[in-house]
């Protein structure tokens, strides 16, 4: 009986879905291990300035994989690159600003693909937070049950506090004043919560500071080491000091933090020893809800508000000084 075998070499492949990925890096992320496959050693290099040296958050075990294809061809952009559009249906969520730049995650299988061309590697901040960031963030969250919030958090002894804030609240200037009173830094302004347990994780690479945040900066060394950090510049055309966090100079979460507290950074000012006001739970709760528009549809949003209704809210003001919100959270997660 003769078997017919297939040249490997004419079998097609028009979606490119057996090109060979035969670099990997792997990280463990956002409570889960996240293995990196591409056929690109610029697009790891990419993967690698993102989440090389974080502390290794993991909760569960959850083997997750991305690959990152890199696609030849295209032309420069002379402008910006397009703005993403999100996409959805059939058990899979993306993004995409073209035919080329492209990212889809499947949830339930654990997997996600990134494709984007060489002419977006010459804008590596758009390629690394609209492409590869969406992948991690979303096939984490959703493959875990995870609640994404818009918040960032901040802790102590293993206790941390959501800082909530519209952008532009300050609430970054808000975390490195924290860290500068020994607070841990867990993530600047995207959080994930476990939502039964309560427990934060979230990705402390970068913290990105406006320009005027130098006024506040008392010591030489930390004001230096701003103003020599890159800058990117935002969608929104705010441009930003890009401050690496990693090399041991900034006091990060070793662990997912319990949350134990919810903040809502408020623009008001208010007397230096008066920035804290509790919120009674029902403020706090729709507080959640107005802030938290994406969230609220996710499934773990029920167990996640359940498990806030017990916990404590506030509202904190501006002082005269950034360093006192710092010293006011300190006093909380400490107490």
């Amino acid at each position: 009986m003769n078997t017919w075998r297939a040249d490997p070499r004419q079998i097609a492949d028009p979606f490119g879905e057996r090109a060979p990925l035969a670099l990997r890096r792997g990280y463990t992320l956002l409570g889960c291990a996240i293995e990196f496959r591409s056929d690109s050693a610029e697009l790891l290099d990419l993967v690698d300035a993102a989440y090389q040296g974080l502390p290794a958050h993991q909760w569960g075990g959850l083997a997750l994989q991305i690959e990152l294809r890199l696609v030849e061809g295209i032309a420069p952009f002379d402008v910006e690159p397009p703005a993403a559009r999100m996409l959805g249906g059939a058990g899979l969520c993306g993004i995409a600003m073209d035919e080329s730049h492209v990212a889809l995650v499947n949830a339930a299988a654990g997997r996600a693909v990134v494709q984007m061309s060489r002419a977006l590697l010459a804008w590596p901040y758009h390629a690394r937070y609209e492409l590869i960031e969406f992948a991690v963030f979303t096939l984490a969250c959703r493959a875990q049950g995870l609640v994404p919030l818009h918040a960032g958090c901040v802790g102590t002894g293993g206790a941390g506090a959501l800082v909530v804030g519209e952008s532009g609240a300050g609430k970054s200037t808000l975390a490195l004043h924290a860290m500068q009173q020994g607070l841990n830094f867990l993530t600047e302004d995207a959080s994930f919560v476990e939502p039964q347990a309560l427990r934060v994780t979230g990705i402390a690479n970068y913290l990105h500071l406006r320009f005027d945040a130098l006024r506040w900066m008392d010591e030489a060394a930390l004001r230096e080491r701003v103003q020599a950090a890159p800058v990117i510049r935002r969608r929104s055309g705010v441009e930003k000091h890009e401050v690496d966090l990693r090399g041991g100079w900034a006091p990060l979460a070793a662990e997912p933090l319990r949350l134990e507290h919810v903040v809502f950074a408020a623009p008001e000012a208010a007397a230096d020893d008066a920035l804290l006001r509790p919120l009674p739970t029902d403020e706090l709760l729709e507080r959640l809800h107005i802030t938290q528009a994406y969230a609220v549809g996710q499934p773990g949003w029920a167990a996640f508000v359940e498990g806030c209704s017990r916990l404590h809210g506030w509202e904190l003001r501006r002082g005269s000084h950034p360093r006192l919100g710092a010293q006011a959270l300190q006093v909380l997660l400490m107490a």
